[in-house]
Order: structure tokens, then sequence, then C-alpha cells
């Protein structure tokens, strides 16, 4: 098989592997192609990978997804600011206002010409009434969920540092009461020495641990954070992986408009892989 041009993505630590569509199909990525691709050891190394396709459309791009254990999933956040940034890097549409239609489907996007900074919209949600019946645990002042184009939990937390994340999110990530796909699960603590900024991490499924930053799991946060009456939108987060994340929408009640997910999509490199 002749080697594949990829290009290596980060948002906010959260990394990528991204194709450019014209040159590659969906049919040439089984599985097994896509964990030896993102596998850290003998491949690229990245949380997912992603096929950029030009639509008929003008100013649209299909954003393919898959997270590192080969599954293919509807939507991730910062997965998206980078195919944003990399449309416009490779001009499969012009700097400004694009469109990405995902598994989810059609979210906006702004890229401006130069930077390592976008921002895209994301489809009006409502938060849960409830957790599914899921308690707090110790250290845990309250948990919400809703769903971003994938599942979220929220778990408010006082010490982003004393979480036990391997363990505690594992074991929400694949709670029974969230049905059999489970839900990925973000843990916040407010940082006011951080110009008002929330300290955020996150186990992700498909991962099956931690990633550096999560997009739509920052959004969720977000709203939810704001819904409680613990922060006021735009709310602004910092990632594991240290860069700045900002949400903004509309809220009222549970219900959640016009939002919107600032943050990185830098490219790190671009090469060959030949497998």
């Amino acid at each position: 098989m002749r080697g594949t041009i990829v290009y290596k993505m980060t948002g906010s630590g959260n990394d990528f592997v991204l194709l450019d569509g014209r040159s590659t199909s969906l049919d040439e990525w089984p599985m097994a192609r896509i964990t030896r691709l993102c596998d850290r050891r003998t491949g690229v190394g990245a949380d997912g990978l992603v096929i950029l396709t030009p639509d008929a459309a003008p100013g649209v791009v299909r954003m393919t997804y898959w997270n590192s254990d080969g599954s293919r999933a509807a939507m991730c956040g910062n997965a998206a600011l980078c195919s944003a940034r990399l449309s416009v890097y490779l001009e499969l549409v012009p700097p400004g206002d694009l469109c990405l239609l995902t598994d989810a489907g059609m979210v906006r996007a702004h890229c401006p010409p130069t930077g390592d900074q976008a921002e895209i919209q994301l489809p009006d949600f409502e938060l849960a009434a409830d957790a599914a019946g899921i308690e707090p645990g110790p250290g845990e002042r309250w948990i919400a969920f809703a769903s971003v184009g994938v599942p979220h939990l929220v778990i408010r937390v006082d010490d982003i540092e004393a979480i036990d994340l391997p363990g505690r999110g594992r074991s929400l990530r694949h709670d029974a009461r969230l049905g059999a796909a489970g839900a990925n699960v973000n843990f916040v603590a407010p940082q006011k020495s951080d110009g008002g900024r929330w300290l955020i991490r996150t186990y992700e499924r498909g991962v099956e641990g931690e990633t550096l930053a999560c997009g739509t799991g920052t959004v969720a946060a977000g709203v939810a954070l704001a819904a409680r009456g613990e922060a006021a939108l735009p709310v602004g987060f910092r990632s594991r992986g240290g860069e700045a994340l900002q949400v903004r929408a509309g809220l009222d009640g549970r219900q959640a408009s016009d939002v919107w997910l600032g943050g990185q999509g830098k490219l790190v490199f671009r090469a060959v892989w030949e497998a």
C-alpha cells in the first residue's frame, strides 16, 4: 500500500491525525488500520482519526471521525476545531465562515486566515433533568448529564488533582444506567487565580483513558456550571493540555442555544505514513 500523507494536529492537547479525503477514501480505513495509525508506539499516535472530504456544496467539508480504538464517533469538538483550520490550510474552503458536515449534523465554524485558533457552533441541546440516577461520590458536589453530539457526564469537584480519574472515570463511563454506549466523564473545578477560568479533566470513551482536552465535554461543563449558577456565560476553561477554551451560549432554564466553542487547532507536522 502506498504511503499516506498525514497531518498531525492538536487541539489543546487533544491530538489527531487528519487526512485529505481527495487522496484517500473511507473504505481504505478499517478498524485495524485506524488503531495502527493512532498507536503511540508503532504508529503516528493520536486520540482519533479524521478524514476531510470537500462536499458538493460550496464552503462545506465532510468531517468523518473515529476514536483511536477504531470506533466511529458522531462528533468531537477539538477535532472539529482542527478540521476547520486544516480545511483552510488545504484550501478545501476559503478562510472565514465554513461548515463541517459531521455524523451529528452540520457544524458552522469560523476560521481566520492565519494563526491556530478557530471557533465552532454546536447544535442546541438540553441538560438532562438528572444524571440518570448517578449520585455524587466523595469530594464531588453535583453531577449533570448532557448530549452535545456525544453523551457527557459533568462532575463538579473542589480539587481537580485529588480525583481518581482512571478509577472513577472508568466506573462512570461504563455505568449501566447510561446505556450500552456509556458517556465521556468530565471533572471540573474552579481556579480563580487564572482569570476566572475553570479547570477540566476528561476520561474519554473510545480512548478509554484521560485525554488532554475534550471540546464537547467543555461545552457541556460550561452550560452545566451556568445552569447551576456557578459561572456566567461566556465561561473560560483551562484544559489538561494547558490551553484555553471558551464556551459561549444562550441559556433558558436547561436549554442551551447559539452554542459556540473557541480554541486551538494547531498543525504540528505533515508526514508520510508508510503503512
